[in-house]
């Protein structure tokens, strides 16, 4: 079973202006994704999907490779990531290098834990899923059951549809949300279908203490805060 792991990388982002090799706590942003890639021993080959040369020069030497420059096209602020992906594993299906699944590692979460995608790959094969997300536990305050919105008279109604709430906390059901770090797919869902997802989505819950999404230059401070406390924390070991 051949895994394929993308890193998309385009040029441009209106949060935060060249986000994917702006220094973290020294260190290009995607380096840090490159690293965890690297890391993975379940990986057959890891790519830089970009529309960038200087992206591509800048990942030059690190281990991972950049067959292509993406299409100008697939690289816009509303480009859907299952173009990206799929453009992708049509050019290596084009050279006769057959994928059975994707990995999609995105350079905004550069934390993660060690050894966390292996993890994820191996679940997702166990479950038989179309698809693995890796996901955080919603807080109670902000379980679905919890959360209401105005119905046509302006009045509260509760968002999953329920008649009656939850009283306590403790009778709510988990809930996840995608933390953005690790994806697993199909390669075959994508090669065939336009549901990058199927039907079947597996997941695995990230517990690291270091997580963040970068999309703001607030997300972007969060980042810094949490590059300086794992390096503090590595030079105490």
């Amino acid at each position: 079973m051949k895994n394929l792991c993308i890193i998309p990388a385009r040029s441009g982002s209106k949060g935060v202006p060249g986000k994917n090799i702006k220094l973290l706590n020294g260190r290009p942003l995607i380096h840090y994704t490159i690293e965890a890639a690297l890391s993975s021993s379940l990986l057959d080959n890891t790519i830089i999907s970009t529309d960038s040369e200087k992206i591509a020069a800048m990942v030059k030497g690190t281990g991972v490779k950049v067959p292509f420059i993406r299409p100008a096209n697939l690289a816009q602020d509303n480009t859907p990531t299952f173009h990206v992906i799929k453009h992708a594993i049509q050019f290596f299906d084009c050279l006769g290098e057959m994928y059975d699944n994707v990995v999609l590692l995105q350079p905004t979460c550069p934390f993660r834990e060690m050894g966390f995608v292996d993890r994820c790959i191996e679940h997702f094969v166990a479950t038989g899923a179309d698809s693995l997300v890796s996901v955080q536990k919603v807080p109670h305050q902000y379980n679905p059951h919890w959360v209401f919105e105005p119905n046509l008279n302006g009045f509260l109604k509760i968002a999953t549809g329920e008649e009656k709430i939850i009283p306590s906390r403790q009778q709510l059901p988990d809930a996840f949300v995608r933390d953005g770090s690790v994806y697993v797919f199909k390669a075959d869902s994508l090669r065939h279908s336009h549901n990058m997802y199927g039907h079947n989505i597996a997941m695995l819950e990230s517990t690291s203490p270091y997580h963040v999404n970068i999309d703001t230059p607030a997300d972007w401070e969060v980042a810094e805060a949490l590059a300086e406390a794992i390096h503090a924390r590595s030079c105490m070991q």
